[in-house]
């Protein structure tokens, strides 16, 4: 489905993919540890989230060819899977503000795209393909923040800070690599 894609969609594309990937990893990282806890919650969280990621991913490689996909996809595999687990190993509240951040992020990436094919066009189909994934990435972060609770602790926000930043810088390797 790479025809009419300029050269800018596809390397948005091949970062929409490699989060996608980061993200259904992030879930996986999030069911080991719940299942290890017997977090039978924050598992069926991490199901459902993850089922829809995996949709996502699904899509993003029916418009991207392997060849045209990040080079990163391990390294991508393993920062997500770590960024789920690591907060999954201190409680819900921490899973919760991670995947708000997140998800925070990738509305406005989404975003950047919408808008940039609203200016420039792009093939049909892939408009309402990022407005749908961007309107499931706004339900889990709506849903994440209030789960979250309102006042997390400074080396959450910190944590969070932290995620943000990867995640934009995440998208700037993968729209080259």
């Amino acid at each position: 489905m790479t025809i009419g894609l300029s050269h800018h969609l596809v390397q948005e594309l091949r970062s929409d993919h490699a989060g996608e990937t980061g993200a259904v990893y992030i879930y996986k990282g999030i069911q080991a540890v719940a299942q290890w806890r017997g977090d039978h919650e924050l598992m069926a969280f991490a199901k459902a989230h993850g089922a829809t990621e995996a949709d996502h991913l699904a899509e993003m490689e029916n418009w991207l060819p392997a060849a045209q996909q990040s080079r990163l996809l391990g390294p991508w595999r393993l920062a997500g899977w770590l960024t789920g687990a690591l907060p999954a190993l201190i409680g819900r509240p921490a899973v919760y503000a991670t995947i708000a951040a997140v998800e925070t992020f990738v509305d406005h990436h989404y975003q950047q795209q919408i808008d940039h094919i609203h200016v420039h066009g792009g093939p049909e189909g892939l408009l309402p393909l990022l407005i749908r994934c961007q309107a499931d990435e706004q339900h889990h972060r709506d849903e994440s923040a209030a789960l979250a609770g309102s006042h997390p602790g400074l080396l959450l926000r910190i944590w969070c800070r932290t995620v943000g930043w990867g995640s934009s810088a995440a998208v700037v390797l993968a729209r080259r690599l």
